[in-house]
């Protein structure tokens, strides 16, 4: 536990530094993790002058979630003694998998807890092990610097203060008994519980102890490159706004995209699927590829589809990207 409340001391000064005063809300499922987190936050927070809550999320993916729920919420209150406390039901859909669509409900249930009680900050327990499979994912996909770059610590109010200490120790310092391990965690059909239980001990065996903690480093290595190439790709701005029929697409001449290094102009892309409504989760360096494949290997092919509905075309020296409008809906610019 004293290695546990050192990070959460460390991160929760940062937060104090900049809200005095202010709430702070653990992300808190039940599991080993999140409990040692919660009681860390518990005994660390009120000495820094900040008022300390937790939010538990019920999925209603398991036929005894609500009542998981109802006693963590119990635990965290009377265990804990942290104050507010509350319990925010989701419906989990469909869009980027089981764990893709499950993670989409439950961020936006923390954004909107946060919102709703005035915090500052929402704590989640994720620790050093977690970063490894993320990057492993991530190179399991194909995926570009970004995806390797694995889970910031800080994005917003979210905030990781667990992420560089090993999942034993975490878990070692709960205090009390463990109210809810997800099943899912151990499901085989699941990429994330597969990397867990096989991939990533496979790999401690081949190269040796330490293998995590040296996956973490690149991940942090990788985010420093993927923000610096990020922020000079945001600084080109070549794509348009509004230059095509439908509301909010965005055009860019062909020659403009082929000007910059591959590694912005992918960025470029990337950034311009986004900005038309592609989710980010089901976006893949595969769709980044296609699209790519208009700039450098332009024979007249139609137009790339991409998630969520949106399209990427090449036509009389521009690319255009952009989501067509519901039935019935028209243009703005329409007469």
């Amino acid at each position: 536990m004293a290695v546990v409340r050192v990070a959460v001391r460390a991160d929760l000064r940062a937060v104090a530094a900049d809200h005095p005063g202010g709430l702070v809300l653990v992300a808190c499922s039940g599991g080993a993790d999140s409990l040692a987190l919660a009681a860390a936050v518990a005994v660390e927070a009120p000495g820094l002058g900040l008022a300390a809550g937790a939010v538990t999320v019920d999925h209603g993916l398991h036929a005894v979630s609500a009542a998981v729920a109802r006693d963590v919420e119990d635990a965290l209150r009377t265990r804990l003694r942290l104050d507010p406390v509350v319990v925010a039901t989701v419906r989990v859909g469909r869009t980027g998998g089981p764990e893709g669509a499950a993670r989409e409900a439950r961020y936006a249930a923390l954004a909107e807890a946060a919102d709703r009680l005035g915090a500052c900050a929402v704590l989640l327990g994720h620790t050093l092990e977690d970063q490894a499979e993320t990057v492993l994912l991530g190179l399991g996909r194909g995926s570009g610097t970004r995806s390797l770059a694995g889970m910031p610590a800080v994005r917003g109010r979210l905030r990781r203060p667990l992420l560089g200490v090993d999942r034993a120790v975490v878990r070692a310092a709960v205090q009390g008994p463990v109210l809810f391990e997800d099943p899912t965690n151990a499901d085989p059909r699941l990429a994330r519980a597969r990397v867990r239980h096989d991939a990533l001990p496979a790999l401690e065996r081949a190269l040796g102890p330490g293998t995590a903690r040296a996956l973490a480093r690149s991940a942090r290595a990788a985010r420093d490159d993927a923000d610096a190439l990020d922020a000079l790709a945001a600084d080109l701005d070549v794509f348009t706004t509004g230059a095509t029929d439908e509301p909010g697409g965005r055009s860019a001449a062909v020659a403009d995209l082929l000007a910059p290094p591959a590694a912005l102009r992918r960025r470029l892309l990337r950034a311009a699927a986004l900005a038309v409504g592609c989710p980010a989760g089901s976006l893949t360096s595969a769709h980044v590829d296609a699209v790519d494949a208009l700039l450098l290997d332009w024979h007249g092919q139609g137009a790339v589809h991409l998630p969520g509905g949106a399209t990427a075309q090449r036509a009389c020296g521009r690319l255009s990207v952009w989501t067509p409008r519901p039935p019935g809906q028209t243009s703005s610019t329409s007469s």
